[in-house]
C-alpha cells in the first residue's frame, strides 16, 4: 500500500488548495493508498470544529471527518495551532495536535509527500 503525506498551509477557505487537497486525499484512498495530513499556518483553521460556510459551499471540516472515517490520520502543528488561539478542544474529532518532529517522522516513513 502506498503512503501519501499532504501538508497544507493555507486557509481552508480564500482559494481552493485545501479543497482540492481533500479531494485529492479521497481519490488516493479510492485507489488503495493510505493518506496523512499535516496542517501548518493558516490550514490549522481546517480542523476548527463547527465551520459554517455558506449554503451550497463545501466544508472542509465534514471533509476531514470522512477522510478520518476512512482513516485519514490528521495532524496539526502545535505552534501555528497556539499562535491562533486553538486548543485541542476546538478541533474536529480525531484531529490532534501534534509537532514538527511528527511530520518529520512521516516525511522519513513514507513514500511521497505533496505539499499544498
Amino acid at each position: 500500500m502506498s503512503m501519501v503525506t499532504i501538508v497544507l498551509q493555507d486557509a481552508p477557505y480564500g482559494n481552493e488548495k485545501v479543497w482540492n487537497a481533500l479531494r485529492l486525499s479521497q481519490a488516493l484512498i479510492s485507489v488503495g493508498s493510505k493518506v496523512r495530513i499535516f496542517l501548518y499556518g493558516d490550514s490549522v483553521v481546517a480542523a476548527k470544529r463547527g465551520q459554517n460556510p455558506p449554503k451550497g459551499y463545501y466544508n472542509v471540516g465534514e471533509m476531514l471527518s470522512a477522510l478520518m472515517e476512512k482513516g485519514v490520520e490528521v495532524k496539526s502543528c502545535l505552534t501555528c495551532t497556539s499562535a491562533r488561539g486553538l486548543v485541542q478542544e476546538d478541533f474536529i474529532e480525531g484531529a490532534l495536535i501534534g509537532k514538527t518532529i511528527d511530520l518529520a517522522r512521516w516525511v522519513h516513513e513514507g513514500e511521497k509527500v505533496m505539499v499544498f
